[in-house]
């Protein structure tokens, strides 16, 4: 089984809150004691995090489940219940997080870069935060947020200075084994290669370069043939593109035929891909010695060429990381969601979505008559009856904010 995974599904949720506790002080020589319940925690929440250290997203796919500590629930005596720890999902840099219709969430491109996956529930207040000049003894708390869930798809794409692309069989990875320490799976049929594999080349003693080896391109594989969307996605971040052409194909391809080939499949996925800096190299040299191809030639077998295609690649690069400075992430923000919208669902019942209004109803014991004054006037002030009345709302109808449904009366 293949040890490199660049796509794969993850659930993620955050933590619930904690519930806010009803306490009333309890002391000798106090006969009527205040209200001290002490609130409930955070959940704690869940970050997407770029890693340089993690190389692929194989940890995620055999175990997609993630989940945040819950907050602790607050205690007598004012106690306040502790906060969920946040949990850090370690990512490679170049990781694309999308929502399950494909929407683009984040791209984290750099180490460190950070992304809120799954936000945690806030706690619930306790007794001792309701009190007030009418309310002298209130006998409820909130109830803690339950904390954000949802799936999302992870798709990496490698970050890497040159990317070789060409047929299959070509020698790329002949190549790579040659000029770096990667260790790729190398045969004499085509297709040996089935995952990208990336290798560091020393420039000089201060300056790498990574060069990522990418399986064989065929023709339709802009279209998905050949798991060519697999294989392009790889290319898209690459500086520079070193095209290599076999020299002495099994088909009798000309080299022209190929490079044409090549670069239509590249155009036709990302226009873009065509203005990088190209490096075109004839393979397999040793094979083909009275070639009439005019150009960089080289020979992985033997190392014909090796010191001039690298001298290349590595002028090429200096260049681009010059006109090209360390990418910025590209993070989307969600909406908080503290926006009041009214909206039916497909039964005719008029659902509040607000964070703040489903707060306002999360009370312990909504059976008491002071949880629900304040219950209404709360969300009286957050303008729900008004956003009510503009949906439509007529007497008697279905209202749902959270988990709790109730007849709507018109407080007009």
């Amino acid at each position: 089984m293949s040890n490199f995974v660049d796509e794969c599904g993850i659930n993620v949720r955050g933590g619930d809150g904690g519930a806010g506790c009803v306490s009333f002080r309890r002391e000798a020589h106090v006969s009527k004691g205040g209200p001290e319940g002490g609130d409930g925690g955070d959940g704690g929440s869940i970050w997407f995090v770029a890693d340089h250290n993690v190389a692929s997203l194989l940890s995620y796919r055999d175990h997609p489940h993630r989940r945040a500590d819950n907050g602790a629930h607050g205690k007598g005596k004012a106690k306040h219940g502790a906060s969920g720890n946040d949990l850090d999902v370690h990512v490679p840099e170049g990781t694309t997080i999308r929502s399950q219709s494909g929407e683009i969430l984040a791209d984290l491109v750099n180490h460190g870069d950070r992304y809120l996956g799954a936000r945690g529930g806030q706690g619930g207040k306790g007794n001792m935060r309701f009190l007030s000049n009418k309310r002298r003894a209130p006998a409820f708390a909130e109830q803690g947020e339950v904390g954000e869930e949802r799936w999302l798809r992870l798709e990496l794409k490698l970050m890497a200075d040159v990317a070789i692309v060409g047929f299959p069989n070509v020698g790329k990875s002949t190549f790579i084994s040659r000029i770096s320490a990667a260790k790729p799976k190398i045969a004499d049929y085509p297709f040996t290669t089935l995952e990208p594999n990336l290798g560091v080349v020393r420039i000089d003693d201060r300056t790498e370069m990574v060069v990522a080896d990418i399986p064989g391109l065929i023709e339709g594989a802009a279209e998905g043939k050949g798991l060519g969307h697999q294989f392009l996605r790889h290319v898209e971040r690459a500086r520079v593109l070193l095209v290599m052409l076999d020299l002495a194909p099994y088909d009798q391809t000309s080299p022209e035929t190929q490079l044409e080939v090549l670069l239509n499949e590249l155009g036709s996925y990302d226009p873009s891909l065509l203005e990088r800096p190209r490096i075109v190299v004839g393979s397999r040299i040793d094979l083909a010695p009275d070639s009439p191809f005019e150009g960089l030639t080289v020979s992985a077998v033997t190392g014909a060429g090796l010191p001039q295609v690298v001298g290349a690649m590595s002028t090429a690069v200096l260049e681009a990381r010059a006109e090209q400075p360390e990418t910025e992430a590209r993070v989307i923000h969600r909406p908080a969601g503290e926006e009041l919208m009214v909206e039916r669902d497909e039964y005719n019942v008029l659902v509040v979505k607000s964070r703040a209004a489903q707060r306002a109803v999360l009370l312990s014991d909504m059976t008491d008559d002071d949880a629900l004054e304040y219950a209404r006037d709360r969300l009286k002030r957050l303008g729900v009856n008004k956003a009510l009345r503009r949906a439509g709302a007529v007497e008697g109808e279905t209202v749902r904010i959270g988990e709790l449904e109730f007849s709507y009366e018109d407080d007009q």
